[in-house]
């Protein structure tokens, strides 16, 4: 799985806003049904506490779709591709601003891997930047970052992603964010309990150690629930 695609959206004025359960069975049942995709995640807000950052309301509504390929990941936000048609059919977020994005995804291993848990939790950073040298930044990051990811305790998965160009016929706003994480705990309880861990201190530390970096960073707790396609 090496190509991501995500859209998220908010609600500044009605951060208490969610979705309708009807819309995300239409959501759940449109993800299914995209060729091409391996899994899906479906994003709902979380609770949880970091020892040190919180940056208030983040999206209440989002999904990230993976595919091996990027032909089919442009096919399903192409002018025909089946989640233009989605787009339209979601009342419950008619008042939101959408964003969307592609990226490469870039997986890495974690102490115990387990059966994808049913009250997961994801922890989703996005770098707006830019860098002063993206290619220093990323290859700093990716060398020291992940591997003190791993030693967070319970934590389950491990993504690192960057941006890409690509195609789309979407109506939601493009953004070029230079960098997106994703680590997944088995609750919200148990990503709590991970950043106010030791681990959490060590993250800090390499923080400070990054190269020169513009946009700050945003970090926000978000439910998640995997969606496979129908076969």
């Amino acid at each position: 799985m090496r190509f991501c695609y995500f859209a998220f959206f908010e609600a500044p004025h009605d951060p208490s806003l969610r979705i309708s359960e009807d819309d995300l069975e239409r959501t759940r049942e449109t993800l299914g049904s995209l060729p091409g995709m391996s899994k899906a995640h479906i994003y709902q807000p979380a609770e949880a506490s970091d020892l040190y950052t919180d940056d208030g309301t983040g999206p209440v509504f989002g999904f990230q779709l993976y595919f091996d390929r990027i032909e089919d990941l442009e096919t399903s936000v192409g002018s025909r591709g089946v989640l233009k048609g989605l787009a339209d059919s979601l009342p419950s977020l008619g008042q939101t601003l959408a964003s969307q994005q592609a990226m490469l995804n870039r997986q890495f291993p974690v102490p115990e891997e387990k059966p994808f848990p049913p009250e997961a939790c994801s922890y989703l950073v996005h770098y707006p930047g830019p860098a002063q040298d993206l290619s220093e930044w990323l290859a700093y990051y990716l060398e020291h970052h992940p591997a003190i990811m791993a030693r967070f305790p319970g934590i389950r998965e491990i993504e690192i992603l960057s941006r890409i160009d690509w195609i789309d016929s979407m109506p939601w706003r493009r953004v070029h964010s230079m960098q997106r994480n994703r680590v997944m705990f088995d609750s919200d309880e148990a990503l709590t309990a991970a950043l106010h861990s030791p681990v959490r201190h060590e993250m800090r530390a390499d923080f400070a150690q990054f190269p020169a970096f513009e946009g700050g960073n945003f970090h926000h707790p978000m439910l998640t629930e995997r969606v496979l396609p129908r076969q």
